[in-house]
């Protein structure tokens, strides 16, 4: 595709702002074609959808309809659909996730979609994604020329949708007007070359048709003109039964044999989308047209070409085209009906076939009809515009010629055919006079970057669960045990806080920004992003995380218990969701890696909740053992490329630490633990446990056969002493734990008891400079247990290393007494 300038504003403002845009331009100029550019080198993730069935089959696409599962009728914006007792719609959790992480909607043919359609897909898009912004945060692309087919509207609906819109035009719906868009139109016409047809029909599309234009075009009026069988001539009317009646007509003139081919459909296939007769009837001599681009790679037709019937076999038809020095082998096409889906393992949103309908691509065409011929382009066209009935519909027939010279007219084109809808005019005045340019793009796309920084660092979410619980506790107070008010107000106060840091932080933000540089780019943006990302970790760590901890309760009221659980999972889900944007970041913002981790999370298992109803936190009994298995899940959660509660959730986490399940049976039976995580997962949860267990003598379950199966017993003692001596004999501690089996942590731990004795010292375990450095910060922090003083240093800084520096602090404090 040549590059033009509008085509690549275009490409800018959807690929790198979050502006809506609705893409125009007169026929042939290549919006199609952009879309299919979009499809195949985009980088967001976006679903296509379009208003009709055979609009969304050409685009690749699905029904605006089937996607959104919209109600055919009118929808008032001052309706709530979705709890509509006449209309019932259910999404799958599929359908939500992709609504979830969607990142772009495209709308093909957005001139036939009426403004009530596009208010019901901003409602939908509100509920499932962001109730707070226009269409949910989801950008739009709206493809299509308002000059060619309008939205289709029966008087009585349109007197049920008069009051709330000035007319039914996408452009009047209240969230189109709330969004801020853009329109760009492309100029550049591919389709003709004639500067003088090109001038025509720009005043035809305008609805200012000149005197000296009419007269150039009606030059083209040949009345009673009958074009030669060969000459490959295709018939433009305007109602579908004379273009039917035409062709009825033209095949039973011919003499010889029909041949007849049916369409296989397989799958979810509707019949209002086939694009072609399910039964094909041919026979050889007829004019016929490609209705479907060419899908082998020579390429030799295209969507609209003209061409005769030749030659008629079982599985092919051969078709000749006039000024084609060769015939054209035609064999079945296949048409596929999508429905989109997420991929298992990439989480991109993936197109899956669930139907298909092959059929010969040709279609009987000494006539067709305007409407069916949108999208079109032809050499050679009879034009009958007599009966021209609704907008557009005239300049569509002409504009579907690539030259003058290839045009006839049954009729003089007078100025009253030209209908064209005021609306229609008055829009396009206006979007010409605001036309996007180079300063409005960067704008654009410097907002775009610091919205989403903005969203890195946007705690707001976790306010509702916080407060709901909160109302539930003050409401139910006499039937909780528990402490939930404390560290719930902590928390409150918080996140509030946060949002105040966040919002002042944006502010800043703008205040860097220099002229021609974009946030993403720009070294001291990044130098104060990288700082953020510093104190929203260490709060999320030290205060978010470990309040949320301390929010013990138990209830006898189920139905309380329930949704406390429900909102307490729903700030572990935001939590990760957090914590898994600042470990992304770490080397600084990036938008395509935070539209990534942002889509990614969507996709996370969403647990039930479980409820604890012993005392777990300030940690849990087995602080050290909390923490070995937390190292764990994240060690499978990066290998596994997961969020960490996907691995298992922070209530497994808590119970596994409780009940020390000694094999798959009793790990299994803690809640969240299904038999498919234990599969996965249960052998090295099982294997760090038991390794605690032996290092700090507390009694395994026998009934482990899985870990203890054909091993002798050990004596309590011994497995220190063996850990001791291979370590003297100068192996390291990743050596040791190769050769035992055990975890490098767990040998770490056997050797750290023999540095009181003095036969194994400090700095033989760990450099010398942590050993220093942790001497001089751990007695400047105020902490309640190892798990607490963990998250306030550096992550670089092991547990095992904490410990045994703290443990030497706490001998030498005591020698000096």
């Amino acid at each position: 595709m040549a590059i033009n300038i509008e085509l690549e504003l275009a490409w800018n403002f959807v690929n790198n702002t979050h502006r809506n845009i609705f893409l125009t331009g007169k026929a042939g100029t290549g919006k199609t074609t952009f879309l299919h550019r979009l499809k195949n080198e985009g980088q967001k993730r976006m679903v296509i959808v379009a208003p009709t069935g055979v609009a969304a089959i050409n685009a690749k696409g699905v029904t605006i309809h089937s996607f959104f599962q919209m109600p055919f009728g009118p929808l008032l914006p001052n309706e709530d659909f979705n709890n509509s007792s006449s209309f019932k719609r259910k999404f799958n959790k599929t359908k939500i996730n992709i609504i979830k992480s969607l990142d772009l909607l495209v709308i093909d043919e957005i001139s036939m979609v009426r403004a009530d359609l596009l208010d019901g897909i901003d409602k939908t898009l509100r509920r499932y994604k962001d109730r707070t912004k226009v269409f949910g945060g989801v950008q739009l692309l709206m493809i299509g020329d308002l000059q060619q087919l309008s939205p289709v509207i029966k008087e009585q609906e349109w007197q049920l949708l008069k009051p709330f819109y000035n007319n039914a035009f996408f452009f009047s719906s209240l969230a189109y007007r709330e969004s801020n868009p853009i329109a760009i139109e492309l100029k550049h016409i591919y389709r003709q070359e004639n500067p003088v047809f090109i001038d025509i029909l720009n005043e035809i599309r305008n609805n200012n048709l000149s005197v000296k234009a009419a007269e150039e075009l009606n030059k083209r009026f040949i009345p009673n003109f009958k074009p030669g069988d060969d000459e490959g001539y295709i018939s433009l009317t305007t109602h579908n039964n004379k273009a039917r009646q035409v062709n009825f007509e033209k095949l039973e003139e011919l003499s010889t044999k029909t041949r007849k081919y049916k369409a296989v459909v397989e799958g979810n296939f509707p019949e209002h989308m086939f694009p072609n007769n399910e039964q094909l009837e041919l026979k050889v001599g007829a004019q016929v047209m490609f209705i479907k681009n060419d899908s082998t790679p020579e390429k030799r037709y295209f969507n609209g070409k003209i061409g005769k019937v030749i030659h008629l076999d079982k599985d092919e038809v051969v078709v000749h085209c006039p000024d084609d020095d060769y015939n054209i082998n035609t064999s079945l096409e296949t048409w596929e009906n999508i429905k989109y889906t997420v991929d298992a393992k990439t989480k991109a949103i993936s197109e899956d076939k669930i139907g298909s309908f092959t059929q010969i691509p040709l279609r009987l065409a000494w006539s067709i009809t305007i409407h069916k011929s949108q999208g079109l382009t032809f050499e050679k066209a009879i034009i009958d515009a007599q009966g021209a009935f609704a907008h557009g519909q005239t300049y569509v027939a002409l504009s579907r010629c690539k030259s003058l010279e290839g045009l006839v007219l049954k009729s003089k084109i007078h100025p009253n055919q030209i209908i064209s809808d005021n609306n229609v005019i008055e829009f396009n005045k206006y979007a010409e006079a605001h036309r996007p340019d180079d300063a409005i793009l960067f704008d654009s796309k410097r907002d775009y970057q610091l919205d989403l920084i903005a969203e890195i660092f946007n705690f707001y979410k976790f306010l509702y669960p916080v407060n709901r619980i909160l109302d539930l506790y003050y409401s139910n107070r006499t039937r909780i045990q528990g402490d939930l008010e404390t560290p719930l107000v902590t928390l409150k106060a918080c996140i509030t806080n946060l949002l105040k840091v966040g919002n002042g932080f944006k502010a800043q933000l703008k205040t860097l920004i220099v002229a021609e540089e974009l946030p993403e780019s720009n070294e001291t943006v990044q130098l104060r992003f990288k700082k953020a990302l510093d104190y929203f970790t260490e709060q999320t760590n030290t205060i978010i995380e470990t309040t949320l901890k301390q929010c013990n309760y138990s209830t006898d009221n189920k139905t309380v218990e329930k949704d406390i659980d429900k909102h307490l999972e729903t700030l572990d889900e935001l939590l990760a969701i957090k914590r898994s944007y600042f470990q992304g970041l770490g080397k600084g913002f990036s938008t395509h890696q935070f539209l990534s981790l942002r889509a990614k999370s969507v996709f996370s298992a969403k647990e039930k909740p479980k409820k604890t109803r012993k005392s777990v936190v300030d940690g849990t009994t087995n602080v050290e053992l909390f923490e070995l298995l937390r190292e764990l899940r994240n060690q499978i959660a990066e290998k596994e490329d997961l969020v960490h509660y996907q691995v298992f959730s922070q209530k497994s986490l808590y119970a596994m630490c409780e009940t020390l399940p000694g094999n798959k049976a009793e790990l299994q039976a803690i809640h969240g633990m299904g038999k498919v995580r234990v599969d996965k997962y249960g052998a090295a949860i099982l294997k760090v446990i038991k390794e605690y267990c032996d290092e700090n003598d507390i009694e395994f379950s026998e009934a482990a056969p899985e870990l203890i199966e054909d091993k002798p017993k050990r004596k309590k003692g011994d497995t220190k002493k063996i850990s001791l001596d291979l370590f003297k004999a100068g192996k390291s501690i990743d050596q040791i734990a190769l050769e035992r089996e055990l975890n490098s942590n767990t040998i770490f731990g056997h050797l750290a008891s023999f540095t009181a004795t003095g036969e194994v010292k400090i700095t033989e375990l760990m450099s010398k400079s942590n050993y220093k450095d942790l001497s001089k910060i751990i007695p400047t922090k105020t902490f309640e247990n190892l798990s607490d003083l963990k998250h306030q240093l550096d992550d670089k800084y092991s547990y095992g290393e904490i410990r045994l520096v703290l443990e030497d602090l706490q001998s030498n404090k005591k020698g000096s007494k």
